[in-house]
């Protein structure tokens, strides 16, 4: 569900939210254009904040309670604190106490995946592809669902017939509650060559009305057809603003999500890192010269029906559509595997 202050205003009373970290991961590029994991790492790079990171761990703590345990003067850990926030790698928010309000601290993060640039001498090739989150194809969704651009809202809130309207190709932001959204991804992979990895990026959340904190959300991934298996988010984030969320959008809505890399190789598929499924590649039954369609949505029947929240390159936290990267070796690599294979053949294992 969502507010906003046009065209009509909407008044309501200020919701405090629990926050409650879970399990959370974040993969980043270390070239990101916007300097972002730049900023991430200088941050991470003192004693004293890594110190209350660790001091953190899964828990909320009030900024008082956190000076006087690692004894820091309070204008120090609210400057360190701050630092951190500022990298995304805290959440604060106030919360009431038994003399008005406190302000209360979590990390929002529990593992960091940085992939390192590659440079010109790689052994592998790949090519990527930017989908904007509004150029689906299909797509099935219930209420609570929208979308919005970076200056407005699109169609109607919670009208499923919003997602036909033309200018959904301007979306920043989309959402629902279950059902899927379908993009077709064109196959530029060169001729003859053998995809090896198939990945792809998105920042998601869950989709609760306003945003919840404690939201878990069953989100799901297909690739032709293919389900990659569940990833369960734990939350639809707010309580602070999105570095991209534009001014417009009010401040209790969703406001960002979290970055997350679903990767398929021969040897399965992980979410940033962490083995999620079987599929592998070659289950994914690629065609040469053939589309490739990546859908993402929730379940119906998932454990965790939370909605999901998809956020484009002028929503959230980071300055990105969807990416869908192939690796693949070249028609010469794969022609030299061939004929290795033959000219070993079986009688090269036998040393007699």
């Amino acid at each position: 569900m969502r507010f906003v202050s046009l065209p009509i205003p909407i008044s309501r009373q200020p919701q405090l939210q629990r926050l409650v970290p879970s399990g959370k991961a974040l993969m980043m590029d270390a070239r990101s254009p916007d300097g972002a994991t730049i900023s991430l790492l200088k941050a991470l790079a003192n004693e004293t904040r890594m110190g209350i990171l660790e001091y953190l761990g899964d828990r909320v703590v009030a900024l008082t309670q956190v000076a006087q345990d690692l004894d820091l003067p309070a204008s120090t850990a609210a400057m360190h604190i701050g630092i951190l926030e500022r990298a995304g790698l805290l959440h604060t928010e106030l919360q009431p106490a038994s003399r008005g309000l406190q302000k209360v601290c979590a990390r929002t993060y529990d593992e960091l995946v940085i992939e390192l640039p590659r440079g010109t001498h790689h052994s592998r090739d790949r090519v990527e592809i930017s989908m904007p989150i509004g150029g689906y194809s299909r797509f099935e969704t219930t209420p609570t669902c929208g979308l919005a651009s970076a200056t407005s809202l699109i169609g109607y809130l919670d009208d499923p017939n919003a997602f036909y309207e033309p200018e959904r190709i301007h979306a920043q932001l989309l959402w629902f509650h279950s059902g899927f959204v379908e993009y077709v991804f064109p196959d530029r992979v060169p001729p003859g060559a053998k995809v090896t990895s198939v990945q792809l990026t998105a920042e998601v959340s869950s989709e609760a009305p306003l945003h919840d904190l404690d939201w878990p959300s069953d989100i799901s991934v297909w690739i032709n057809d293919v389900d990659l298996g569940a990833w369960t988010c734990p939350a639809d984030y707010g309580g602070s603003r999105g570095r991209l969320t534009p001014r417009w959008w009010e401040d209790d809505n969703s406001q960002f999500g979290v970055l997350k890399r679903w990767h398929v190789t021969e040897d399965g598929t992980a979410i940033d890192g962490v083995p999620l499924s079987e599929v592998t590649t070659t289950s994914l039954g690629l065609t040469p010269r053939q589309p490739v369609r990546v859908r993402i949505g929730v379940r119906g029947d998932a454990s965790n029906v939370g909605g999901v929240n998809l956020f484009g390159r002028r929503f959230g936290h980071y300055p990105q559509d969807l990416v869908l990267r192939l690796e693949y070796t070249s028609r010469l690599a794969v022609e030299y595997e061939a004929e290795q294979s033959v000219d070993l053949g079986p009688e090269a294992s036998d040393p007699d």
